[in-house]
């Protein structure tokens, strides 16, 4: 018998935006119904859009198994960002109940001033990304202390996170150690620090006006604590934890396995085993007190004490009010929703990426390209549609790097402006989307939501504008001395 092989239908433009305009319009609502709270509902959201574009993907010739492939083939890309948030979960229970990050606390809110507190976290931040490479480690370490000296000195907690996610983000993006600026270098063939040494010219003014804006917003902030409140809150904490700078052994051993480049999972189980070997060791009896369960052996109790922190997260209660709000957080449960988010997200990005929309999308963003600047800005564009869309900044760096290439030697423009480009808006506003992987896990981490804190990472938000502007003004935008490609005449394109 013969087999009848499927013509595919290529996709409109219409196909192509029948999903985002329903995914928009049904994130929006959601937004609006459930506010703050529609973090579950959005997922329910995603999966609809996924099956709109799974439909029109049908429409088009292509078979659902074929489709349920690519969702799959997506959502195992993001496997390992699933893993490291649950991870991180269980190494903020474990640092809370073995006194790390009660002493980072406590000495936090004793040396820093509410007035410097947001222009400080963005440069130490920075300096620990460049340190070692990762913004993800900054935020679930050094990040988590800061949160909580921000809460105890009565700063908002959104351009807290927006402080700290700014300075994570460009010490990650300039460190040599870094994922994507190796990523972003290696798609567009570029040598490693000549792209970094090109990304200055955009995140150097990013990163000053970014720290004047802060050092403006803390002198002129409105902080209310008092120094009654902050002496109550150390007295409680040492009432219930152990505090002393031994405390912060686990951050340091963790933070020099990222600086030796172990591999990221190995690190924070490393961490979150640390930590509960320092609870066991120093903290014990706030083990036996998260246990709760007088009818346990004290080596019953610890365990579950134990446990209980790396999945349920800790749970305080010192009577201080303050202190219980600041502590109780953590454990594996508190990422699953998020862990959900990221699910629902990428199933959607494989949905649009197997069915062709992705690409019908960005192949219209190019037909209305007629320079340099468009070009540029065609980039960012395509670049945050897909943190968007795809819901992962490797795929915003990958598949946008894959399909500008030629166009920017179509052009006569040197990679290294297409490399720096993605960094610029692939990177940097992937933290800035919800249901991107990088945006639950600040979310999650820092315990603030993606649409507070985002208005407030002015450095991730200033790359992809002065990207732009460089591109339509010619600014530091070097162009290819020989034309990179040619027609069958050998007559030079562009």
């Amino acid at each position: 018998m013969t087999e009848v092989k499927t013509i595919l239908k290529k996709p409109s433009l219409i196909d192509a935006l029948i999903p985002v305009v329903a995914l928009i319009s049904m994130l929006a609502g959601t937004v609006y119904v459930f506010g703050l709270d529609s973090f579950g509902p959005n997922q329910v959201a995603l999966i609809l859009a996924a099956a709109i574009a799974a439909m029109i993907g049908i429409k088009n010739g292509h078979s659902w198994k074929e489709i349920e492939q690519g969702m799959i083939e997506t959502i195992s890309m993001s496997l390992q960002a699933l893993l490291i948030l649950l991870m991180v979960g269980s190494l903020i229970g474990s640092w809370i109940l073995s006194g790390t990050v009660p002493t980072m606390i406590y000495y936090g809110v004793a040396l820093m001033s509410p007035d410097y507190f947001y222009l400080t976290a963005c440069l130490v931040c920075a300096l620990l990304g460049f340190s070692i490479g990762s913004s993800w480690t900054v935020a679930g370490t050094l990040g988590v202390g800061l949160m909580g000296i921000a809460v105890a000195l009565d700063l908002s907690p959104g351009i807290s996170a927006g402080a700290i996610i700014s300075g994570a983000y460009f010490g990650d993006k300039l460190s040599p150690l870094s994922e994507t600026t190796n990523l972003a270098a290696a798609v567009t063939s570029n040598d490693l620090f000549d792209h970094i040494q090109h990304m200055l010219w955009t995140t150097v003014p990013a990163i000053l006006i970014t720290l004047v804006i802060f050092f403006f917003m803390g002198v002129g902030s409105s902080s209310n604590v008092v120094i009654s409140d902050i002496v109550a809150l150390q007295t409680a904490m040492d009432k219930a934890f152990t505090i002393n700078p031994f405390m912060l052994i686990p951050l340091i051993l963790l933070l020099v396995m990222a600086v030796k480049k172990q591999p990221a999972l190995s690190t924070l189980i490393f961490g979150t085993v640390t930590g509960c070997i320092f609870a066991a060791v120093f903290q014990w009896h706030a083990v036996i007190a998260l246990a709760d369960d007088a009818s346990l052996s004290a080596a019953a109790a610890g365990f579950k004490g134990l446990l209980s922190a790396m999945f349920l997260g800790y749970n305080s209660v010192s009577g201080n009010e303050s202190l219980d709000a600041l502590l109780s957080k953590g454990g594996m449960s508190s990422m699953l929703t998020t862990v959900g988010l990221v699910i629902n997200a990428m199933a959607f990005g494989g949905a649009m990426a197997r069915t062709g929309l992705l690409a019908r999308l960005v192949e219209a963003a190019l037909s209305k390209v007629k320079s340099a600047g468009g070009l540029i800005t065609a980039t960012v564009g395509t670049c945050i549609g897909t943190n968007i869309l795809a819901a992962d900044q490797y795929l915003s760096i990958v598949l946008p790097g894959q399909m500008f290439v030629e166009p920017y030697k179509e052009r006569k423009l040197k990679s290294i402006n297409l490399s720096r480009t993605l960094e610029d808006s692939g990177t940097l506003t992937s933290a800035l989307v919800p249901w991107n992987t990088c945006g639950a896990y600040m979310s999650a981490t820092l315990g603030v939501s993606t649409f507070y804190y985002a208005p407030f990472a002015f450095f991730n938000l200033l790359c992809p504008i002065i990207a732009i502007i460089y591109g339509f003004s010619l600014i530091a935008v070097p162009k290819s001395e020989i034309p990179e490609t040619s027609d069958v005449l050998g007559t030079p394109k562009g």
